[in-house]
C-alpha cells in the first residue's frame, strides 16, 4: 500500500514516532519518545543492522521486536549481550549501564529445550506458510480488501503480469479498460453478484519450499536417546528428491543417518550443528534457499494489515473452492494445535494483569496492554472450548442432564439452569447476556480496584448458548483454610450470607457502597424468609465474597440495572398489592384511580397509546445504562426548570440568590421532591434494582418504594415518549442512518432503546407523517426483527440435528427460508440422487428419517410469525413469505441472507445465489463451508488513550484544529501502544485525524490515515460493515485530493458494491456515493449517478433539503459540461430556491448559486445567438461548455461527503448588527479608526488590525492578543456590473471557455476578521451529517498573516508564493490553509466565497491559503442532524 505511515504504532521498529504534545500526560509522553535511540545488532548468523529501540523498553520487549524483523525471523531463543554479560529480560533499556545511541548488542544463541524446539519449529512453519486472503476466509477471518486496490503494475511482475487485482473476477468486473463501471454497478441494476466482494486465488501461487516436512517415523525419542538430550526427529523431503531426517536437540538441529528402514540416530558426518532449522535446510537444498530468499525479499505489508486482531470478526463468506487448493506440507509435523500441558488459570491472570501499577504513563499502558492480551487470550480459549464442547469432546462434569457444566482449559462452561421464574430458555439465555453486561459495568469502574469480577464470555454456537468464566477462587485447595473463620474465607454479602461482622466485610460493604454511587444504585433492605433485614448495594441476587487469594469478588451481577415497568407488569401488580396490605390507606378506591396515573408515574392515556405495560417472554427486562443516563439528564434538566420556576415566583433568580433567607433552599427541596431525588437538598438520582422483583420490603420503606416504582414507570415511558422519537428524528435529517442490522443497534443502544422495542420503532415510523421519507428506516427495522425470530427458530431447529448432516440441514433451512413456498425433494428421490452422485455416505440414513428434513417453507414462515409477534408484538407484518418482505418493504434476499449467517455463525461459500428460483435449491450442502461460535466478550478499556481522544473532540468543538490534531496524533500512538490499532474507537479516531489533518491542507497525511482507518475497520468490524463503507468514501476524497483520480473510482465503487450488498440502493448513503461518482467519473454514466443521487435526495429529504439543493447543483452543473444550458438553467432555479429557503437571501451560498444562474442564462443566450446566426450545421462549433476544475470537484466531494457542511443559524445578521454597532461605539470612544467593521490604531507609526473577538489559539485563550484579520469583504464595495461581469468569468470555479477571463487591477488586503456582509455558514467536520449552532454567538477565530491577493466572486488568489504562507502561519495556532476563522458553538461564519470556502490543491499545495475559511468538527463517527 502507497504511503502508509504508522503513527506511534506497536511496531516499534518503526521510527517515526508521533510526538503529541499537550493534555495532561503530554509530559510525559514527549518524554516516552525523547528516549528513542539507534543500536546496532550483530551475531547469531544474521548481518548486522541498526534498529530503533526506546528508553522505556523491557528487555524482552526489545527481544520480541527483533524476532519479528525479517532480518532475524524464524531465529527463536535468542538473548541480547551487552559488552559480553547478558542482559536481564526484566530491565529497562534505560537503565542500562553503557547503553547509549550506537551501542552494538549482540545476540546470543541460548540452548533449547523441549518446549523451545518445538516452538521454534513452530516458528519456521509460520514462516514458510504462504499467507493470503484465502487464509483468512478459511479461519472464518475478515479480511482487509484495500490491498488489492492499491496494488500498482511492478516491473518484476512474474511472466509481466500486473499486481494490480480488480475487486472481482471477469464476470463482474469493476471497472473495465476504458474506465467505465460494470453494469451491476449502475444505478437501477437489480444484480447483486457476491463474487467481487471477496478477492480470489488469482494471486501468484507460493513457492515451493519443500515436497515433505514431517515428524519423523522413529518418534517418540527412545529412553537412551532422550537422554543424550534427543528431542524431536524430522523427516525432510527436499525439492531435489534427497530425503532426511533431522534431530532437534539443544543444541540446535542436525543430520543424523536414519533411514526409513534403520534407525541411527548418530550425526551425518557432513552436517554441522544449526541453531535455526532454515540454515540447515538452506545447505542441503539449494532450492529451499532461493525460495527463502525469494519469500523475505517480498514486499512487506504494514503491521496493521498482518498483525492478529484481538477478537475475531467473522466473515460470512467463505473461499469459493470449499477445499485446499494444494497440499499442506507442514500438516503432519502437529505443531498446529497443540494443547497446553497445564491449563492457565484465566482468573489469576486477569485479575494480577488488573492489579499492576497505574502511577505513570507506562505503567498504565502496560496494564491496559495485557489486560487485553490476557482477555484476547481468554476469547479465544472460549471460542474453542466451546466448539469442543458442543462437539461432544468433553464430558459433564457434574452429571446433571438438565443443567451439565464442564470444565475445559481452566474454564467453567455451562448453560445456566433455565429457571420458570425467568421464563425458561428465553429467561436463561437473557440471564447469561445480562450477567455479562453486569460483569461490564463492574469492571468499567475508574479508581475501584478492590473489587473483582471473574472473565467471563457468552458464546452462540450450533443453536446452543454457553457462559464460560474463569475458575473462581478457593475452589480448588480450599482444605488448607479450614483454621480460617468461614466468614473471612467465604461468603460475605448477600441474602444468603447472614448477619457477619468482620473486617473483611466491612471492607467489601465499602466497595459495594463507592460501586452503587457510580451505577446510580440505591441502598436499600430486603427481608428474608426467616424475617431478616439485609442491606443491599446490589441486585438481591449478587453475592460478595473473598476468595481464597484475599481478593473480594462479586457474582451473580445479572440484574444490576433497574427492571423495565413497561415489561413487568404481574410483578408489578402483585407488588402493589403486597404494599397496599403494609400501608394504612385513608383513600377511597376512587380517588385512587383518579390520581392513578400521577402516582404511578405513567404519562396519560399511556397504556392505550403504546400497549404498554404489557408481558414479555422472557422476565429479565431491565433498562441499558445509556437509558439510565439519558434519563437522570433529563430529570436534572426538569430539576433546573422547577428550580427557576420557584424563583421567579417568589422574586426573581438574582434576589433570592442574594437574599439570605430559605426561599433558595426551599426552592431546591420542593424541586427535588418533584423530581423525586433520593435526596431533598441536593439533585441526586438512584434507582432499586430489586424494584418489580419478587421481593419483600420492610414496611417503613414504602414510601421509598412507591418513590421507586414511579422512577422506574418514569424512565419505561421515556423511551417510547423521548427517545424513540428523537431516533426517528435523527433518521430524518441524516444521510448515514443505519444501514443493516449491526448500525440500527447501535443506535439505538446509544440512547438506551433495547431491542425489544423494535415493534414500537416500526410503529412510531408508521405514524409518522414522514413515513415514506423513513422507508429505509423501516426495511432495517423489519429486516432485523425477521432475521432475529429467525436465529431463535434456527437454535430450535438444530438442537434435532445430527453432526453428519449439519450441512445438508442448514441449506434445507435456508431454502425454506429464502424460496416462497419450498417444498423438499422425496426422500426416495433425493436419496436415488446421492447415490448416484456420491454413494451413501454415513449421513444418508438419518437424514431419510431425521424430522429436520420435512420442514417446508410454509412451516417454517409460521413459526417465524408467531415468533415475532410474541416478542416484538407485531401482527401480520412479515406477510405470508419472503416476497412479501421484498415487494412490501424492498428488502433484498441477499441482505437477509448476509444478516442472518452473521447473527448464527454459519460461513457460505462464496459464488453468486439465485435466489428467486423455486424449481431448484439455490443452496446447497456444499455451498455451508462451516459454523463458527459467536462470542461475546468483556470490552477492555484504553483508558489514556480515549482521554485523548476525548480531549481532541473538545478542541474540536472549541475550534482549536492544531491542539485537536496534536490530541489525535497523541491518541494514535497511545491505541497503537495498547492495541496495535486494532480496535473500533482507534478507526474512529483515525477517521478524525484524516479529516482534522485534511481540514488543515495537510491532503497527504490525511490520505496516509485514511489508509489505515479503512484497513482497520475491514478487520475489526468487517469487510462489509457500514462504518467500512463510510471509510471508502473517505478516503477517495482524500486520494482524488492528491490527484489519484482512478483509485478515486475504485474507492467509490467498492463502497457502492458493499452498499448495494448490505442494503440495497434505496438508501440516503447511496446519494452520497452517487454523487461522488458522477463528480470524478470521466464517462458517460456520470449523469446517471448525479440524476439518481439527486432522485434518492429529493425523495429522502425533500425539495428544500440542503442535501437536495447541492444534487440540484451538481447536475447544473454536469448539464453545463454537456452544453445543456436549459436543463442546467432549470435545476440551478431548484438549487437556488432551495439555498435561499434554507439560508436566505444574502448567503453566500444562494448568492454563488445566483451567479452560476446568471451565467448560464448569459451562456444560453449566448448559444441561442449563435445559433441563429450560424445555421444548425455550425452547432458543434458554436456551442461553449462550462467546464469543471479540479479544485471546485473537490469542493463539492467535501461538502457532499460531510467533511465540510453548510448549516444555517437564525438571527444571525441582528447578532452582527448588533455587534458592529458596540464595536464601533467602543472604537469611537478610544479614538480608533474603524473602516470596513476592522479597527485600525496607530502604534509606533505602522497601522495594526484588531478584533478584540479573533485571537489566534493560544493567543486568544491567555488574554485574546491583537491579531491580523483575514478573509474580509472588500469586494463588496465594488459595482454591481463588474461583479457580473466577473461572475460570467469564473463563477464557482468554472472556467467559461472559451470566453476570456476578465482581468481586474483590484488589489484586496485578506485580513482576519468579520465582514461587512457576514455570511450564515459554518463549516463542519462530520460523518456525513451537519450539527446546526445556536445563533447570536461569539466568535472563536484563528489570526492569520495578512495575505494580499486578487478576489475573484468570493474566491481568493494569492500573490504571496505557497512557502512564504506557509512560513509566516506556522506561529498561528488554529489555522487551516494559511487563512481561517475557527468556529464550532460559539462561531459565526465570515466569508464570502466558493462552496466550501476552502479549497484544498489536488497538486499538492493544500497548505496554500485559499479563502481563509475553516469550520468545525464534530466528534467521532456519529453524524447529528
Amino acid at each position: 500500500m502507497k504511503d502508509k505511515v504508522r503513527r506511534g504504532g506497536r511496531n516499534h521498529a518503526k521510527t517515526d514516532a508521533v510526538s503529541p504534545t499537550g493534555g495532561k500526560d503530554a509530559v510525559g509522553i514527549k518524554q516516552l519518545e525523547d528516549t528513542s535511540f539507534p543500536v546496532k545488532i550483530q551475531g547469531a548468523g544474521v548481518e548486522p543492522f541498526d534498529l530503533q529501540v526506546h528508553g522505556f523498553w523491557l528487555v524482552q520487549d526489545a527481544v520480541m521486536t527483533l524476532l519479528l524483523k525479517d532480518e532475524v525471523c524464524p531465529r527463536s531463543n535468542l538473548s541480547l549481550a551487552l559488552a559480553g554479560t547478558t542482559l536481564d529480560p526484566l530491565a529497562e533499556l534505560q537503565s542500562l549501564k553503557g547503553l547509549k545511541p550506537g551501542a552494538i548488542i549482540r545476540l546470543v544463541e541460548e540452548p533449547y529445550t523441549a518446549r523451545s524446539a518445538r516452538h521454534h519449529l513452530a516458528r519456521v512453519v509460520e514462516l514458510l506458510r504462504a499467507p493470503g486472503p484465502q487464509d483468512a476466509l478459511r479461519e472464518g477471518r475478515s479480511p482487509s480488501i484495500l490491498e488489492t486496490l492499491t496494488h500498482t503494475p511492478t516491473p518484476d511482475s512474474p511472466n509481466g503480469k500486473s499486481l494490480k487485482r480488480s475487486l472481482s473476477n471477469t464476470k463482474t468486473e469493476t471497472s473495465s479498460q476504458n474506465g467505465a463501471p460494470p453494469e451491476f454497478l449502475l444505478p437501477g441494476s437489480l444484480d447483486r453478484p457476491l463474487m467481487g466482494l471477496l478477492p480470489h486465488s488469482s494471486q501468484h501461487d507460493a513457492p515451493s519450499y519443500l515436497k515433505d516436512l514431517s515428524l519423523s517415523c522413529w518418534n517418540p525419542i527412545p529412553g537412551h536417546r532422550k537422554l543424550q538430550g534427543d528431542f524431536l526427529y524430522i523427516t525432510v523431503v527436499t525439492m531435489e528428491g534427497r530425503r532426511c531426517d533431522i534431530t532437534s536437540c539443544p543444541k540446535g538441529f542436525f543430520i543424523n543417518r536414519s533411514t526409513e528402514e534403520l534407525f541411527d540416530p548418530r550425526p551425518s558426518q557432513s552436517s554441522p550443528v544449526c541453531h535455526c532449522l532454515t540454515d540447515l535446510l538452506c545447505q542441503i537444498s539449494s532450492a529451499f534457499k532461493q525460495a527463502l530468499t525469494t519469500l523475505k525479499n517480498r514486499s512487506q505489508l504494514p503491521s496493521v494489515e498482518v498483525m492478529p486482531t484481538p477478537y475475531h470478526t467473522l466473515s460470512w463468506l467463505g473461499p469459493p473452492c470449499a477445499s485446499r487448493t494444494h497440499k499442506n506440507t507442514f500438516s503432519r509435523l502437529g505443531m498446529d494445535d497443540q494443547l497446553e500441558t497445564q491449563a492457565p488459570d484465566w482468573n489469576e491472570e486477569l485479575q494480577a494483569a488488573r492489579d499492576l501499577p497505574q502511577g505513570s504513563l507506562e505503567e498504565r499502558l502496560r496494564r491496559d496492554k495485557t489486560l487485553l492480551q490476557v482477555n484476547s487470550a481468554f476469547t479465544r480459549a472460549v471460542a474453542q472450548g466451546a466448539e469442543t464442547v458442543v462437539d461432544g469432546f468433553v464430558e459433564p462434569a457434574n452429571g446433571n442432564p438438565e443443567d451439565p457444566a464442564f470444565l475445559w482449559g481452566g474454564l467453567f462452561i455451562s448453560q445456566g439452569a433455565a429457571s420458570t421464574m425467568f421464563g425458561g430458555e428465553r429467561g436463561r439465555r437473557a440471564a447469561q447476556r445480562l450477567e455479562l453486561q453486569g460483569v461490564q459495568a463492574y469492571s468499567e469502574l475508574e479508581g475501584l480496584q478492590g473489587l473483582h469480577t471473574l472473565p467471563t464470555a457468552i458464546v452462540d454456537y450450533r443453536g446452543v448458548r454457553l457462559s464460560a468464566q474463569g475458575l473462581a477462587p478457593g475452589l480448588e485447595g480450599s482444605d488448607r483454610d479450614q483454621a480460617t473463620a468461614p466468614a473471612e474465607r467465604g461468603l460475605l454479602y448477600g441474602v444468603n450470607a447472614g448477619p457477619q461482622e468482620s473486617p473483611q466485610r466491612k471492607g467489601l460493604l465499602e466497595l459495594l457502597a463507592v460501586s452503587a454511587k457510580h451505577l446510580s444504585l440505591q441502598r436499600y433492605v430486603v427481608v428474608t424468609s426467616n424475617n431478616y433485614k439485609v442491606p443491599l448495594f446490589t441486585s438481591v441476587d449478587a453475592q460478595g465474597l473473598l476468595g481464597a487469594d484475599g481478593r473480594y469478588y462479586i457474582l451473580d451481577v445479572f440484574r444490576t440495572f433497574p427492571a423495565d415497568a413497561n415489561f413487568c407488569p404481574d410483578v408489578e401488580r402483585e407488588g402493589q398489592t403486597v404494599t397496599e396490605d403494609e400501608e394504612s390507606n385513608k383513600k377511597s378506591e376512587e380517588g385512587e384511580e383518579e390520581k392513578g396515573c400521577v402516582k404511578k408515574g405513567w404519562p396519560e392515556n399511556y397504556h392505550s397509546d403504546s400497549g404498554l405495560p404489557k408481558s414479555f417472554p422472557h422476565g429479565l427486562c431491565r433498562l441499558r445504562p445509556e437509558l439510565v443516563q439519558a434519563f437522570k439528564e433529563h430529570k436534572h434538566c426538569q430539576f433546573t426548570q422547577h428550580v427557576r420556576e420557584l424563583l421567579e415566583e417568589n422574586g426573581g433568580f438574582e434576589e433570592c440568590a442574594i437574599a439570605s433567607d430559605s426561599r433558595s433552599t426551599n426552592a431546591v427541596r420542593a424541586a427535588c421532591k418533584e423530581v423525586g431525588s433520593v435526596s431533598n437538598i441536593i439533585f441526586e438520582m438512584r434507582f432499586n434494582p430489586s424494584v418489580f422483583s419478587p421481593v419483600s420490603f420492610p414496611p417503613g420503606d414504602s414510601k421509598s418504594t412507591k418513590l421507586q416504582e414511579r422512577l422506574l414507570r418514569e424512565a419505561a415511558a421515556f423511551i417510547v415518549t423521548h427517545q424513540i422519537p428523537a431516533f426517528v428524528e435523527y433518521c430524518l435529517d441524516s444521510n448515514e442512518a443505519p444501514m443493516d442490522g449491526a448500525s440500527l443497534k447501535q443506535a439505538l443502544h446509544q440512547r438506551g432503546i433495547s431491542l425489544r422495542y423494535l415493534g414500537h420503532v416500526m410503529t412510531a415510523i408508521s405514524q409518522s407523517e414522514h413515513k415514506e421519507r423513513l422507508r429505509h428506516i423501516m426495511r432495517v427495522v423489519i429486516g432485523d426483527i425477521f432475521t432475529r425470530s429467525t436465529r431463535r427458530v434456527f437454535n430450535n431447529f438444530l438442537q434435532g440435528v445430527d453432526v453428519p448432516s449439519l450441512s445438508a440441514a442448514v441449506s434445507h433451512f435456508l431454502c425454506c427460508l429464502l424460496v416462497p413456498h419450498f417444498t423438499p425433494s422425496p426422500v426416495g428421490e433425493e436419496t436415488k440422487k446421492k447415490s448416484r452422485r456420491r454413494g451413501r455416505g454415513p449421513g444418508a440414513g438419518a437424514a431419510e428419517s431425521s424430522p429436520w428434513s420435512t420442514l417446508t417453507g410454509a412451516e417454517l414462515w409460521t413459526l417465524l410469525c408467531q415468533e415475532a409477534a410474541e416478542t416484538y408484538n407485531i401482527s401480520d407484518s412479515l406477510g405470508s413469505g419472503p416476497n412479501h418482505l421484498v415487494e412490501h418493504y424492498g428488502l433484498q434476499k441477499l441482505s437477509l441472507l448476509r444478516e442472518f449467517c452473521i447473527k448464527t455463525g454459519v460461513q457460505l461459500r462464496l459464488r453468486d445465489y439465485i435466489l428467486d428460483n423455486q424449481n431448484k435449491a439455490p443452496i446447497g450442502p456444499d455451498d455451508v463451508l462451516n459454523i463458527f461460535p459467536v462470542v461475546k466478550h468483556n470490552e477492555m478499556p484504553t483508558v489514556d488513550a480515549s482521554k485523548a481522544h476525548r480531549a481532541a473532540e473538545s478542541f474540536i468543538k472549541k475550534g482549536l484544529l492544531d491542539q485537536a490534531h496534536e490530541k489525535l496524533k497523541e491518541a494514535t500512538y497511545l491505541f497503537g501502544r495498547v492495541c496495535d490499532d486494532l480496535n473500533p474507537e482507534s478507526c474512529f479516531c483515525h477517521t478524525l485525524l484524516a479529516k482534522v489533518a485534511f481540514m488543515q491542507g495537510k491532503a497527504a497525511e490525511a490520505r496516509s490515515v485514511q489508509l489505515k482507518a479503512v484497513v482497520i475497520s475491514e478487520r475489526v468490524l468487517g469487510f462489509d460493515h457500514p462504518n467500512t463503507i463510510q471509510q471508502y468514501a473517505l478516503l477517495a476524497v482524500y486520494v482524488f485530493a492528491g490527484g489519484e483520480t482512478a483509485l478515486a473510482q475504485k474507492c467509490l465503487l467498492r463502497a457502492r458494491l458493499l452498499m448495494l450488498t448490505v442494503h440495497g440502493e434505496d438508501h440516503p448513503y447511496i446519494a452520497t456515493v452517487d454523487s461522488c461518482l458522477g463528480l470524478v467519473l470521466t464517462a458517460d454514466q456520470r449523469g446517471q449517478f448525479l440524476k439518481n443521487a439527486l432522485r434518492l435526495n429529493t425523495s429522502f429529504f425533500g425539495s428544500s433539503h440542503l442535501h437536495t439543493a447541492l444534487s440540484e447543483h451538481l447536475v447544473a452543473h454536469w448539464m453545463c459540461s454537456k452544453g445543456d444550458y436549459r436543463s442546467a438553467m432549470t435545476h440551478e432555479k431548484e438549487a437556488l430556491a432551495a439555498f435561499t429557503s434554507i439560508f436566505g437571501e444574502d448567503h453566500a451560498q444562494t448568492r454563488i448559486s445566483k451567479e452560476l444562474l446568471c451565467t448560464i442564462t448569459k451562456q444560453a443566450v449566448k448559444v441561442e445567438r449563435s445559433l441563429r446566426q450560424a445555421g444548425a450545421d455550425c452547432t458543434e462549433q458554436a456551442v461553449e461548455y462550462l467546464s469543471s476544475k479540479s479544485d471546485t470537484v473537490l469542493e463539492q466531494m467535501v461538502l457532499v461527503t460531510g467533511i465540510r457542511s453548510i448549516t444555517h443559524r437564525d438571527g444571525l445578521q441582528e447578532y452582527w448588527k448588533k455587534h458592529k454597532e458596540l464595536k464601533a461605539a467602543v472604537a469611537k470612544e478610544l479614538g480608533f479608526i474603524v473602516t470596513n467593521g476592522v479597527v485600525t490604531l496607530i502604534a509606533n507609526g505602522e497601522e495594526k488590525s484588531s478584533d478584540p473577538n479573533t485571537g489566534s489559539g493560544k493567543e486568544a485563550e491567555d488574554g485574546g492578543s491583537p491579531a491580523v484579520e483575514n478573509a474580509s469583504d472588500s469586494q463588496q464595495e465594488q459595482p454591481e456590473e463588474e461583479s457580473s461581469e466577473k461572475s460570467a468569468a469564473m463563477t464557482n470555479g468554472h472556467v467559461v471557455e472559451p470566453a476570456v477571463e476578465s482581468q481586474q487591477g483590484e488589489k484586496a488586503d485578506v485580513e482576519g476578521g468579520e465582514s461587512d456582509r457576514a455570511s450564515d455558514a459554518e463549516v463542519n467536520i462530520v460523518n456525513g451529517g451537519s450539527e446546526v449552532s445556536d445563533a447570536g454567538q461569539e466568535t472563536e477565530s484563528s489570526a492569520p498573516n495578512e495575505v494580499n491577493g486578487n478576489i475573484v466572486n468570493g474566491e481568493v488568489k494569492s500573490n504571496a508564493t505557497a512557502d512564504e504562507i506557509k512560513s509566516e502561519s506556522n506561529g498561528v495556532n488554529g489555522e487551516i490553509n494559511g487563512a481561517c476563522d475557527i468556529t464550532v458553538k460559539h462561531s459565526v461564519h465570515k466569508s464570502n466565497g466558493t462552496w466550501a470556502d476552502v479549497v484544498s490543491k489536488a497538486n499538492g499545495a493544500a497548505d496554500t491559503a485559499v479563502n481563509g475559511t475553516a469550520g468545525s468538527v464534530t466528534a467521532n463517527g456519529e453524524a447529528e442532524g
